[in-house]
């Protein structure tokens, strides 16, 4: 099963790392987070990956057109211009990488790739969110509902304590950034069938998350998947901040792999 990252967005709330870079290439330790999600789903044995260019979409293809060299031992014979690697490091991965517009909207850039889907069941996730979804289990959830999409449902922690008050200001209880407030947001982590392209419509620029998603959700065709698991996007500086500190101190909960 193929999976679709959606990789295409300017990230403008993280401006002191995506003013040079694309979103996608802000690193985690020593990776970008694109290496962090795709070695998640590869921990998965998923390796076949379509990825949604968009803004400094070039800085990711040299990164992959280049992971070789980067990743490997390698021998370099100048007589005969030849570069042989050994000690191979590499992934598994086979690359599709697509250019699809640098103000491209999310849904029209799921549109462009319909001819790399091969009209087959697929996954979808942003190039910016990292989880420790059962993804067997959440494909599992996908057939036994046989819906157009299954989204992965998250409850993100409050940045704020929540306060319960009486009428009179009177405190009964104070909670310092829960995780479990009640509410339930799109964490990504889609699993799709091809007939979401028909949601999207042809000849304009589509957010996949307003009406194409409304649309599924009107006509039954769309399920959640509860996941009460880790789940953070990478959407400010503070976020950074905070992933790299987990992956500092071996506490990143993605981190599946050995």
């Amino acid at each position: 099963m193929k999976v679709l990252i959606l990789a295409g967005g300017k990230g403008t709330r993280l401006m002191e790392e995506t003013g040079i870079l694309p979103k996608p290439m802000v690193q985690i330790g020593d990776k970008p987070i694109l290496w962090h999600i795709m070695k998640y789903y590869s921990s998965f044995g998923f390796n076949e990956f379509v990825v949604l260019l968009g803004y400094k979409g070039y800085q990711i293809k040299e990164y992959f057109a280049n992971y070789a060299l980067h990743q490997n031992d390698v021998a370099i014979d100048l007589g005969s211009n030849r570069v042989s690697t050994f000690k191979n490091n590499s992934e598994p991965w086979k690359i599709t990488l697509l250019e699809t517009g640098q103000d491209t909207m999310t849904g029209s850039r799921i549109k462009m790739a319909a001819e790399h889907i091969d009209n087959q069941t697929f996954m979808l996730t942003y190039g910016d969110g990292l989880a420790d979804v059962d993804l067997h289990a959440l494909i599992e959830t996908h057939k036994h509902n046989a819906k157009a999409l299954t989204v992965t449902a998250v409850q993100p922690e409050s940045r704020f304590g929540i306060l319960s008050m009486d009428e009179l200001g009177n405190v009964a209880s104070f909670t310092e950034k829960p995780a479990d407030n009640g509410s339930w947001i799109n964490g990504g982590f889609f699993v799709c069938e091809p007939k979401i392209l028909d949601y999207i419509a042809d000849g304009a620029d589509i957010v996949f998350e307003q009406q194409p998603m409304r649309d599924m959700a009107q006509q039954g065709q769309m399920h959640a998947y509860r996941h009460y698991g880790g789940w953070k996007c990478m959407d400010t500086q503070r976020d950074n901040l905070q992933l790299n500190d987990l992956w500092n101190r071996q506490k990143a909960f993605w981190k599946v792999w050995k």
